[in-house]
């Protein structure tokens, strides 16, 4: 009898993030254990629709791009039981008993894909709505933050209709500092502004890519990250450093430039700081209503000071990005990993159906 659980690795979506998510997807669907899970590929197009293809292995693989290979849409309804239904004449559908939403930023990473899923009442990895939500919405995290007590830097928050000069910005956060669209992940449309010039560029950069912005001061310090594995009792893993080899941890230096930055791990830091990072990150995770997976991005000052830069509750999922190799070096490995993060959905899928609608 085949116990195996179905599982659907879900990717692509709408967001600038889009190719991240591709290869994050791509490594979990090669590591993941076939002794215990049948994977199957559901692609998001850069329009936002869902599809299957038998093409799309190879898509994953960089030997067809999304725009060539035959599409079959597909669809949820609410309360559908793990039913992916195929919108063609014949019909038909795809069972699922947990999918992966390996999807990076808006549409995929803020809550919205959650919904959809909790609606289907179909368990998923990461975080719920809420988590998802805040953990995406820089403005609603920081505020969380310091209300936790927890440090971040000074910043403000600009809607799209609002102003803010230059001079002003200047008289706030001095020069430099970083302009920031609300709602993105992987330093899309993220600016390190030096004058007035860059200023009003990286304003209308930001703006491409959200109706609000985060205007916020510069950290001079070394950026430290620490995985955070768990639901109700998360635990943080060894901690790993970057160190950026352009002017700050940009799209290019994670993402196209080979030798973008050096990523240290386990990071060089002793054990006091470091005990008292892991502590932050698992209070940031918890403050922040995260479950399953989280990275927690901080800055740490010369002077021993440390703030929290963000979370980010869906963080890339090569074998290479930092959140499983953070893993790996705290004695999880990649496989292991991904089965633990199935098992912690499915956790909470059982709890949650036992609660009164």
């Amino acid at each position: 009898m085949n116990n195996k659980k179905n599982i659907a690795i879900l990717f692509g979506g709408k967001s600038a993030e889009h190719e991240v998510s591709l290869q994050s997807a791509k490594n979990i669907f090669q590591a993941i254990d076939r002794d215990l899970y049948s994977p199957a590929l559901i692609g998001i197009d850069k329009t936002g629709k869902w599809f299957v293809s038998e093409d799309l292995e190879s898509v994953l693989l960089g030997e067809k791009s999304l725009e060539d290979i035959k599409k079959e849409y597909v669809a949820l309804t609410p309360e559908c039981e793990g039913r992916v239904i195929l919108l063609k004449e014949e019909g038909g559908e795809i069972k699922i008993d947990v999918v992966f939403p390996i999807l990076h930023g808006p549409f995929g990473e803020d809550g919205t894909v959650q919904g959809l899923l909790k609606l289907a009442g179909i368990p998923f990895v990461g975080p719920s709505v809420l988590g998802s939500a805040v953990g995406m919405d820089k403005e609603a995290m920081k505020k969380i933050l310091r209300d936790s007590s927890i440090p971040v830097a000074d910043y403000v928050c600009l809607h799209k209709e609002e102003v803010l000069s230059y001079e002003k910005a200047m008289d706030r956060f001095k020069s430099p500092f970083f302009v920031k669209p609300a709602n993105m992940g992987s330093s899309v449309g993220i600016s390190k502004v030096y004058t007035k010039e860059d200023y009003h560029k990286a304003i209308s950069l930001a703006l491409d890519y959200d109706l609000k912005i985060i205007i916020e001061e510069f950290i001079e310090g070394r950026e430290i990250e620490c995985s955070v594995l768990g639901n109700n009792n998360p635990r943080a893993s060894v901690l790993g450093e970057v160190i950026p080899n352009h002017d700050f941890y940009s799209y290019d230096a994670k993402y196209i430039d080979e030798k973008g930055a050096n990523l240290e791990v386990p990071a060089d830091i002793n054990d006091e700081i470091t005990e008292r990072i892991q502590n932050l990150a698992v209070k940031t995770f918890k403050s922040l209503y995260c479950e399953g997976l989280g990275r927690v991005d901080f800055f740490l000052k010369k002077n021993g000071d440390v703030l929290v830069n963000e979370i980010n509750t869906m963080p890339g999922f090569t074998k290479i990005s930092m959140y499983p190799r953070l893993w790996e070096a705290s004695g999880v490995s990649y496989k292991d990993l991904i089965t633990k993060l199935i098992n912690l959905s499915l956790e909470r899928f059982e709890k949650e159906k036992k609660l009164e609608q």
